[in-house]
């Protein structure tokens, strides 16, 4: 028995010392990691990778070799450069996207550069992202390969990636080293990927509330999406579901859908019986909107309706003063600034009210 216990003793202390003996220590590395990410639309873009330095270093066609290369380990016979240090940099799509115009979806890839003598490269995307580096690199694992031209930039000494530009659609993601960019336009299809998203977002708790199916009948409508499936969303809205409510806000909306539809009478018809249930700021804001879209004699016509319906409320004198601004009547417009500058409701207001007195006085719109 004493024999057994001893033997059991010294197996457990033999385990112990042989996992202490591999396990790794949490040490700083010599390159550190780091992590990017840019939002474009509702769909994000992580770049995972370690960041070498220059360090003095001969970089292109030295550190890092140009063309493909045998790297004297693992199992690839040619490889890529790694596009950083260590394991594999990885990039992630959290929606499908193109990269330089081409089709890749969304996914975590391994991301390696060719990288040419003559300021070009060629972008790889492998679905194999969890290697380390390239040296286990296989081109039956490429999802894709786009060529670019590289940049001379000032010295950059830690490798860095960035997203240098940012618009509604698209971004240009970079990796900078010593004099070198290189950079890649990432473009999404945000309305489709949008839209994709709210009608799967219909299906839970979202799809139970009014403003919801506003906002998704309104983002359709100003963003190319079904004009018929946008109605039938506005009028969800409006009626028919238990959570149904008939306000000015959806019925503009429907008016708007129903314009664009080429259904101006009922477009018209939709907006009157909106007003009815308009507050006078709402009523006001879509007089401004009818000048915006060049209506005038509509414009005035309802900041009218709105002074007799609010009569001397803010801001009524001041939509009248805009309405006959815009058809270029400017001494009946002073007339009703005058009048907005009385009831102005702070000294913000009144600012406002006051620069536009003083356009109209020199003849000028002040819409």
């Amino acid at each position: 028995m004493k024999i057994n216990k001893l033997t059991n003793l010294f197996f457990c202390l033999t385990f112990i010392f042989s996992v202490n003996t591999y396990a790794q220590l949490n040490t700083p590395r010599g390159s550190q990691q780091a992590t990017v990410s840019q939002r474009v639309g509702i769909t994000d873009i992580y770049i995972k990778y370690s960041r070498p330095s220059v360090n003095d270093r001969e970089i292109w066609g030295n550190l890092v070799p140009y063309g493909m290369n045998n790297l004297g380990f693992g199992t690839a016979k040619e490889s890529p450069w790694r596009a950083g240090a260590d394991e594999n940099t990885i990039i992630k799509f959290t929606d499908d996207v193109t990269v330089e115009g081409k089709p890749l979806k969304a996914g975590k890839y391994g991301f390696h550069i060719v990288v040419n003598e003559n300021n070009t490269a060629t972008l790889i995307f492998s679905k194999d992202y969890k290697a380390w580096g390239s040296y286990f690199y296989e081109p039956s694992n490429d999802a894709l390969r786009v060529d670019i031209s590289t940049k001379e930039i000032p010295h950059t000494e830690l490798l860095t990636y960035s997203f240098d530009s940012v618009d509604a659609n698209s971004t240009i993601a970079s990796l900078n080293w010593e004099k070198k960019q290189f950079p890649f336009k990432i473009e999404v299809d945000v309305p489709k990927i949008v839209l994709a998203n709210i009608r799967k977002d219909f299906t839970g708790q979202n799809g139970f509330q009014r403003q919801n199916w506003e906002q998704a009948a309104n983002y359709a409508l100003n963003n190319g999406g079904d004009l018929k499936e946008a109605l039938s969303w506005i009028n969800g809205a409006i009626s028919g579901q238990f959570f149904s409510q008939k306000t000015f806000n959806n019925l503009q909306i429907k008016s708007q859908i129903l314009s664009k539809l080429g259904k101006e009478e009922e477009a018209s018809t939709t907006m009157d019986e909106a007003i009815n249930l308009a507050t006078v700021f709402q009523i006001h804001q879509y007089g401004r909107t009818l000048i915006g879209q060049g209506k005038k004699d509509k414009a005035l016509e309802v900041f009218e309706m709105n002074a007799k319906k609010n009569k001397d409320t803010w801001p009524v004198h001041y939509g009248l003063a805009r309405g006959y601004s815009a058809l270029g009547k400017y001494k009946e417009a002073l007339k009703h600034v005058e009048k907005a500058l009385a009831n102005a409701p702070n000294e913000g207001a009144k600012g406002r009210v006051q620069a536009n007195m003083e356009k109209l006085k020199k003849g000028e719109d002040i819409n």
